[in-house]
């Protein structure tokens, strides 16, 4: 259903989505730091470029690889990238850790956070409640492992029964595959799809997604360096626009996108990057809130409520501040970010 689904969304967002008028003459040089590898999801940046429509806006995107959720903050904080896509609750508590540096949010993209639990049935994890006394393996740099704390809490779950094996993001799905531990923290659009090209049977794997567990969270958005964007507001806007036709683009035509990461990325399988896509689009982008609000922008309330869930584990230097985490001060006006509206 969801792949009859995607063209006819995409159409719409097509038709309402005019191409971005050049800036200016020159074009813009912009680093781009994504937080994880060229895979399916980062496609709506790459069929940016290739389309033509960072061009169109008066910019020249490189597209650099990241090492995990957290990745970005330092690198677009520092000034030595202007953009970056990273976990939103770890640039709140970045800004905490490290109050005044000049980064923000400006275009949510996972309106659903992909943190998620998978594990293996075989190895006794059918649903949340199994996490008890079981191995878990965790990558430290991981986003989801780094909102954990707050599923435990908000499901009562007794974090001191459960082992937590430290492993690397390349060992993560190898060692479930390999029955050292019994689940792993991860994306909903990874660690699934990386388990199953290991040989593990589809109906052995059981993913737990923290948004279906009373976890409010948003996911990870695209932030810039603030000190960039105020003195380049057309700029971030120019770029938004461009992502946002990108994303419409790898909604039309997921095989298209697909072919774009793997141009890129020549040792990965255009299949599973293509489902991997699918996946990301279905579960984290093309959201409820998304198709009736449009994408980029956020829920107020929610939001306060995701702040709130972040207090369950965290202890906070400084009373909160909402508008020094997220703006929408960037987001292209008119039916730009619309998908499927009417």
């Amino acid at each position: 259903m969801f792949t009859r689904m995607l063209p006819a969304l995409a159409g719409a967002l097509l038709v309402a989505m005019p191409f971005a008028a050049p800036i200016q003459a020159q074009e813009t040089d912009i680093a781009f730091a994504l937080d994880w590898r060229f895979e399916g999801p980062s496609a709506p940046y790459f069929m940016a470029i290739d389309n033509g429509y960072f061009a169109e806006a008066g910019l020249n995107v490189e597209v650099t690889a990241g090492q995990g959720s957290l990745d970005a903050l330092p690198k677009v904080a520092s000034g030595a990238f202007p953009i970056g896509f990273a976990d939103i609750n770890s640039l709140i508590r970045f800004l905490d850790q490290n109050p005044g540096a000049p980064v923000t949010a400006v275009m949510m993209v996972y309106d659903s956070p992909p943190f998620s639990i998978v594990g293996r049935v075989s190895q006794g994890i059918s649903g949340i409640e199994d996490l008890e006394g079981s191995i878990l393996g965790a990558p430290p740099p991981d986003g989801a492992w780094a909102q954990f704390p707050i599923l435990a809490e908000v499901n009562g779950i007794d974090v001191s029964t459960i082992t937590v094996e430290p492993v690397g993001f390349p060992t993560r799905e190898p060692m479930l595959a390999e029955g050292n531990v019994d689940s792993v923290t991860g994306f909903n659009f990874s660690s699934y799809l990386s388990l199953a090209r290991l040989g593990v049977p589809e109906d052995d794997i059981t993913t737990i997604m923290f948004a279906d567990h009373g976890v409010e969270l948003y996911g990870n958005a695209i932030i810039v360096n603030t000190d960039f964007a105020e003195a380049n507001p057309d700029v971030v806007t120019a770029f938004l626009t461009a992502v946002a036709q990108g994303m419409s683009a790898a909604i039309a035509d997921p095989a298209a996108g697909a072919a774009s990461v793997i141009e890129r990325n020549p040792a990965g399988d255009a299949e599973l990057e293509q489902r991997r896509l699918e996946l990301a689009l279905e579960g984290n982008i093309l959201t409820d809130y998304v198709m009736e609000n449009g994408m980029g922008g956020i829920d107020v309330d929610r939001f306060d409520r995701a702040i709130e869930q972040l207090r369950l584990t965290y202890e906070f230097q400084a009373e909160p501040d909402a508008s020094l985490y997220f703006t929408d001060a960037y987001l292209p006006e008119g039916d730009v970010l619309m998908i499927g509206a009417e």
